[in-house]
């Protein structure tokens, strides 16, 4: 044992044992990033990979939704023939026009040619209805230039039917994509600090949030098939706010966009983000409030006053006629 100790503590022992062990360490540390492999190269293609998936189940979603004739359709028949004679495109179809229908849902070509169907031919049919009322069915005892003057009146008001109907689709779904929007960034602002994507992102919150706002779930959807196939992303965030015609989202895809250029936090934006859309749907919410006793003086005297001067009044007018 003591001669295996001085061998041990022995210098020229101690000095041999330290250049094998650095020789050693230096062949591990030159040859071991040849046997592992390019781990960067593997994981840039595992995220490539992962993305092309996630694209091709969008697309497949989209054809699938195509195909039930959910977000685009193919123009009917007569319809077409109609437009494609008359050259309403050239005439009726502006950039404002496909602003306005793809803001309330409406995208293809199908609903392109059936507004501008319609906006020809409703002026028609309300001017011949009208026509057939006033001369046929009762002609009220006018004179025979304020019927045709009438006629002409409901062939305008038919002229802009078809853009008070898609003003209201407008309105209806702007309504329910502010009331989902601001809960949706949280989802979101939690999918991102899990480390996920913001393609990743969008598509979970897309599928959680059917449920309140199918609206916002497909803007959602698209703004992911968007993200996979557009060469520039920032395209597919300024969509997303031209789609929804709202300046909270608009705000929220230019906060993307910024974060994205300059290498933001996209957590920090998505929070600030959420918190400025709550605090804008509880002061609408606060300003309807407001609106209420100014709506409610009306009702209130036609309605809730005579019954209140009935009850107060009926019995001693009662007693005053008894008394007679």
């Amino acid at each position: 044992m003591d001669q295996i100790f001085d061998l041990l503590l022995d210098p020229q022992m101690l000095m041999v044992a330290l250049i094998a062990v650095a020789a050693f360490a230096t062949v591990v540390t030159f040859t071991l990033p040849l046997l592992s492999g390019d781990r960067t190269a593997a994981r840039m293609k595992y995220v490539a990979g992962e993305r092309e998936k996630m694209r091709a189940e969008r697309m497949a979603q989209l054809a699938d939704d195509t195909r039930r004739g959910n977000l685009r359709q193919q123009p009917k028949g007569f319809m077409k023939q109609v437009v494609e004679q008359l050259n309403l495109r050239k005439l009726l179809e502006t950039d404002d026009t496909m602003t306005k229908l793809k803001m309330a849902g409406l995208r293809g070509q199908a609903p392109v040619v059936a507004f501008l169907f319609f906006r020809v031919s409703l002026p028609i049919l309300c001017f011949a209805l009208a026509l057939f009322y006033l001369f046929v069915v009762k002609d009220y005892e006018l004179p025979t230039l304020m019927r045709i003057s009438m006629s002409i009146g409901a062939a305008y008001l038919g002229f802009y039917l078809p853009i008070l109907f898609v003003s209201n689709l407008i309105q209806r779904r702007q309504a329910s994509i502010k009331r989902a929007f601001p809960d949706s960034l949280d989802l979101m602002l939690i999918c991102v600090q899990a480390g996920m994507s913001i393609e990743a992102a969008l598509h979970k919150v897309a599928k959680e949030i059917s449920g309140r706002s199918i609206e916002l779930a497909e803007e959602f959807s698209l703004t992911t098939a968007e993200l996979s196939y557009l060469p520039d992303r920032r395209q597919a965030f300024e969509n997303l706010g031209k789609r929804t015609g709202l300046p909270g989202v608009k705000a929220v895809g230019t906060s993307l966009i910024q974060a994205e250029r300059y290498g933001t936090p996209v957590g920090t934006a998505l929070r600030v983000m959420a918190q400025e859309n709550r605090d804008m749907r509880m002061a609408e919410a606060e300003k309807k409030a407001a609106a209420l006793p100014p709506k409610l003086t009306v009702p209130m005297i036609v309605f809730f006053l005579p019954v209140l001067f009935i009850v107060i009044l009926g019995p001693a007018a009662i007693k005053v006629m008894g008394i007679q």
